[in-house]
């Protein structure tokens, strides 16, 4: 049953989200949240994790939870389940592309999806930062921990290198390295 689950769940967020992996996160969080699968927490650190590793993220977050929650069958049904909708979409789309490209409702519909996904892209963002700097409810003590300033200055440097067009895999190995070291350095 799990495996139905999953596939159907992934499937519907797939279906559902347009403009890539990070306009999937807000569905894919409320999904994984209503189904206990797994804790806010270890969601956000696999989101680091799936972007610091290769592949799509919205399909390295659908094997992630998968594989937890089904194993190799389970993470196979997650990915499918993701994948699939986009898959027969972009099949139908490359047949009728021409007519697609100018029909004006079509357009129109797009035209209201690109300002959509940017405010779903950044409801995850600040869901994450909740998560992150304030697990504990809002408090001003977060503001005296090093690792919320350590946290901050490497957001705003590797924000500073992305706006210089800094290759983005320069940008993860360096916070990867920077994190490392601040957290044999503190502890974290």
């Amino acid at each position: 049953m799990i495996f139905l689950k999953l596939f159907l769940t992934f499937f519907k967020i797939g279906l559902f989200t347009f403009g890539g992996g990070y306009a999937m996160l807000p569905l894919i969080q409320e999904e994984v949240a209503a189904n206990n699968w797994l804790s806010q927490s270890d969601l956000i650190n696999f989101v680091a994790v799936s972007e610091s590793t290769p592949g799509p993220f919205a399909i390295n977050i659908a094997t992630y939870v998968g594989n937890q929650m089904g194993g190799v069958l389970g993470g196979v049904c997650a990915t499918l389940g993701v994948v699939m909708p986009s898959m027969i979409i972009i099949l139908i789309v490359a047949q009728i592309y021409d007519k697609f490209k100018k029909n004006r409702i079509m357009q129109g519909c797009m035209a209201g999806l690109k300002p959509a996904t940017i405010g779903l892209i950044g409801s995850a963002m600040l869901s994450m930062a909740q998560t992150v700097f304030f697990a504990n409810g809002l408090s001003t003590s977060v503001f005296t921990t090093a690792a919320f300033w350590i946290s901050l200055v490497l957001f705003a440097v590797m924000s500073v290198l992305a706006l210089k067009k800094v290759h983005p895999i320069m940008i993860i190995c360096i916070s990867a390295v920077v994190g490392i070291i601040a957290g044999y350095a503190i502890g974290l």
